[in-house]
């Protein structure tokens, strides 16, 4: 599929997006809205993908929706953002609930719908010069993206009622101070960092991951004994793969297990 508004590229197991709008601050228009979405179906579908790495170009993560283009829409504002709402929720329900872990390596700052983006990250790497900016009530709006699922799940809900309502804007050090990342490093060591990381997950049990995914992204919406019921249901599964079986004669004979992400 040819892209207009991300690089897309699949190699050794990983698929690498790319945000690629610079000159509008990687903001969010109905083509990247939709670019995303089918980069996140390919990363669902494609078993050969075992990691995902997200990142932007230039020196923003991304700023959002991209206002400029939307308020130049006019009238047709309402029904547009109800469409492109529709691509960017498929794309990080998606990154979400895929068996590949998805990485977000955080270049710059990251608002509003960008900063959704982020959050999806599995596992989140922020370069020092990141930040993060809820930014919608300064527009006179509210979030979207699933950030106010994901922010109180990982800071809690009264910082995130702070971040959101005061447009605090938060640094990368504050945000690991915080639990929103994992990692901060110099500029210059994001991709680096970033790359070691997907690659090492690339080369791990997929399947396994997926199924980790799964129970935490239902473990606040469930009972003790449901969650339990999911843990052991998912346990069986996974021993009828080919990696448990490969991982568990790995550790009988005392090496390192050789995952094929089956």
């Amino acid at each position: 599929m040819i892209y207009e508004t991300i690089i897309f590229d699949v190699k050794d197991h990983v698929a690498y997006i790319t945000l690629n709008r610079p000159d509008a601050a990687n903001g969010v228009n109905m083509a990247l809205g939709k670019d995303l979405m089918h980069a996140a179906i390919c990363c669902d579908e494609d078993p050969e993908i075992r990691a995902v790495l997200l990142t932007g170009a230039g020196k923003m993560f991304s700023a959002g929706g991209d206002l400029k283009y939307f308020i130049d829409l006019g009238d047709e504002l309402s029904s547009a953002l109800k469409e492109v709402t529709v691509y960017c929720h498929a794309a990080n329900s998606r990154f979400m609930r895929m068996n590949a872990p998805l990485i977000t390596a955080v270049n710059g700052p990251a608002a509003g719908m960008g900063m959704s983006f982020a959050l999806c990250g599995d596992m989140i790497i922020a370069a020092e010069s990141a930040m993060f900016m809820a930014a919608y009530t300064a527009a006179g709006l509210s979030p979207d993206g699933g950030m106010t699922y994901l922010l109180p799940r990982k800071i809690g809900l009264a910082r995130t009622k702070e971040l959101i309502l005061t447009n605090r804007r938060l640094t990368a050090r504050e945000a690991l101070e915080w639990g929103l990342v994992n990692k901060v490093v110099p500029d210059d060591e994001l991709m680096k960092e970033a790359e070691a990381l997907v690659k090492r997950l690339a080369n791990g049990p997929t399947l396994s991951f997926g199924s980790v995914k799964r129970l935490l992204n239902e473990t606040f919406s469930e009972t003790l004994e449901s969650q339990m019921e999911h843990e052991a249901r998912g346990l069986v599964d996974m021993t009828k793969t080919k990696d448990a079986k490969e991982g568990i004669a790995a550790f009988i004979e005392r090496r390192r297990p050789d995952f094929t992400g089956s």
